[in-house]
């Protein structure tokens, strides 16, 4: 049922967006409580039900603003590390990052907002909106809130279809059917609720039901579809060809690969010896900036030929600085970029790929280029430049699509290198060791699993300190390390290359349903179109403002199917509402478009309002 004004005041609003962002937090990867996932956005659904656009958008803040600062923790030691600020002012922009990335759940709230009093159904209204902040809301560390739940396979399958947004439907529908009866015990102290007719509250009791019950049957439908669709991928990797994989983990400090690059390469092939001799392997894969000394970009392949990779004695990825000289104030450009080499330690001139996605404060400075003054001012930052290509990386007749670093975390952008050819495996290789011992290696790992499942394919993680491991194409961790511990370990993964309905459509449909939300905040429902013009007008006056707003929220009311079912006499509806009567003429009751169609039972088939 459509709600007329907010369920709870101003400061308990925004004390429940507070629980619903601790609640987000606590469910979210590196702290795992993840059955609050199914329950962690109840409170929010409460605080925006019925609230005005600014009260809303103010909320979602509140709830985004406790998620981010309590789960990104790890930014403020990331900023005190390598952009040398004193610790105030690290902490200030801290605050400033964690209130931008706030403004994804303000857009929640104020994409619901608007919609619901445009008179489109809430719970539907809640769900698109979160899915489209989810899409649309540009993120300088993106997540999603279906990793809260990256230990579920069985949830996971719909990413396939839909990506991880389809599998945060499933929990909002979740979150839906709990938040109903909270909401129903609320909208039952109101007026309106207590005025209502024996069968109009019946009605909406019903009419609740089915919009709970739609919801719950998400929920199985999602459950349904994973319990069908996991034997059959797994059917699927049992009939494909194996190889044997060994990832290195060298757990190199940042500063210790910058000041001893001897020791990091002298670790990467002690342990690469130690993969070989525990048995065969068809590829090893070392971690980002794996080979520390820069490496001239033209000559990068017989440079790195002749000190590493013909040193291994097996097709290996490893991480290199390149770097081409350039003519201005910067001299150089650098690149972060992943080689392929095959068993001989060749390396082709496709054989390369160079990182698109920089970390902001580590490998550039935002505007940094315009201003290159900030380059002295925090002199442990980086001044890379991003790659071009998408290909795939050649191995025979085989191809493998490398991302480095958090550019595991982009569906969008692992889609289009996907797109580019035809890989039967996916990799990442990464370095988090900027964040510490935090929470974020475990993120980062819990985010990453959604490649797999989305192209399903065996994804294989290196990373210099936590966390590597392996991803089968249903999302189950096969092995994985721990942090900030040296180590090296294989496992058998299957070449697999399986279309799928996200490779095709990736995005797109959520941006349809972002176009489809906003245009509700600008478009009355129809339903409530047709209720309005039942009801006059108020007088012109002094006080036409607020009665146009009562007309508004009783065709609200009379837009509800609820409404539609009710047995109440016209007299019984106006004694109910108020503001109908006062803004209705007493000696005429016929609007002046014609009869009202609830007072002659047009509305109803069967005839039987008007009859009664």
């Amino acid at each position: 049922m459509v709600s007329d004004s907010p369920l709870v005041t101003r400061w308990p609003a925004h004390a429940l967006a507070f629980g619903s962002g601790f609640a987000y937090f606590l469910a979210f990867p590196g702290m795992d409580l993840w059955p609050l996932s199914f329950m962690a956005l109840v409170p929010l659904i409460v605080a925006l039900r019925g609230a005005s656009v600014g009260r809303a958008t103010a909320s979602g803040w509140v709830a985004g603003f406790t998620m981010t600062v309590f789960g990104f923790y790890w930014l403020n030691d990331m900023l005190k590390t390598f952009s040398g600020f004193p610790a105030p002012l690290c902490l200030l922009f801290v605050a400033i990052l964690s209130a931008y990335q706030a403004g994804r759940m303000a857009l929640c709230g104020w994409l619901y907002a608007r919609a619901e009093r445009r008179g489109w159904p809430p719970g539907l209204v809640f769900a698109a909106a979160f899915a489209a902040s989810e899409q649309v809301f540009p993120l300088l560390f993106p997540w999603t809130y279906a990793a809260t739940v990256h230990q579920i396979p069985i949830l996971l399958q719909l990413a396939e279809l839909g990506g991880p947004i389809l599998v945060v439907l499933v929990l909002v529908a979740a979150n839906l059917v709990l938040a109903a009866p909270l909401l129903a015990w609320l909208e039952r102290r109101t007026t309106k609720h207590a005025t209502a007719g024996p069968r109009a509250r019946a009605a909406a009791h019903i009419e609740r039901g089915r919009h709970v019950a739609r919801w719950a049957a998400l929920v199985v439908a999602a459950l349904l579809y994973g319990a069908l669709r996991i034997p059959q991928v797994d059917a699927m990797v049992k009939a494909a060809p194996k190889a044997t994989v060994g990832v290195v983990q060298a757990n190199m400090s940042l500063f210790g690969k910058r000041l001893n690059k001897a020791e990091g390469l002298h670790r990467h092939l002690q342990l690469t010896r130690q993969l070989r001799e525990a048995g065969p392997l068809d590829l090893v894969v070392w971690s980002e900036t794996s080979v520390m000394s820069a490496v001239p970009e033209e000559r990068a392949g017989q440079v790195l030929a002749d000190r590493v990779t013909s040193r291994l004695g097996v097709p290996a990825i490893v991480g290199a600085v390149l770097y081409r000289p350039v003519e201005g104030p910067r001299r150089y450009v650098l690149y972060n970029s992943g080689l392929l080499a095959n068993a001989n330690g060749e390396i082709c001139p496709t054989c390369r790929y160079d990182k698109h996605y920089l970390l902001a404060f580590g490998e550039y400075l935002p505007f940094g280029d315009s201003f290159p003054i900030l380059y002295d001012w925090s002199p442990n930052s980086g001044q890379f430049s991003p790659g071009t290509s998408f290909r795939p990386l050649p191995l025979g007749d085989r191809e493998i699509a490398l991302f480095i670093c958090y550019e595991d975390i982009l569906p969008a952008f692992v889609n289009r290198i996907v797109n580019e050819g035809s890989p039967d495996l996916l990799v990442n290789m990464t370095n988090d060791a900027w964040f510490g011992d935090s929470t974020e290696p475990w993120i980062h790992f819990a985010l990453a699993k959604f490649r797999a499942i989305e192209h399903r394919r065996y994804l294989v993680r290196s990373t210099n300190s936590g966390v590597s491991g392996f991803i089968d194409p249903v999302g189950r961790t096969v092995r994985h390390g721990g942090t900030f511990r040296e180590e090296a370990f294989a496992t058998e993964i299957a070449w697999l290359r399986s279309p799928t309905p996200f490779a095709l459509l990736g995005n797109s449909p959520w941006w349809l349903v972002a176009a489809l939300v906003f245009a509700g905040g600008f478009r009355t429902n129809p339903r409530v179109i047709r209720a309005m013009r039942s009801v006059r007008e108020p007088p012109d006056g002094q006080a036409a403002t607020t009665k146009a707003r009562q007309v508004r929220r009783e065709a609200r009311r009379r837009a509800s199917p609820a409404f539609q079912t009710q047995d109440e006499t016209p007299a019984a509806k106006r004694r109910s509402s108020p503001a109908l009567e006062e803004a209705t003429d007493p000696a005429e009751n016929d609007p002046p478009n014609g009869p009202d169609p609830a007072a002659d039972g047009s509305d109803d088939p069967s005839g039987k309002q008007g009859r009664e």
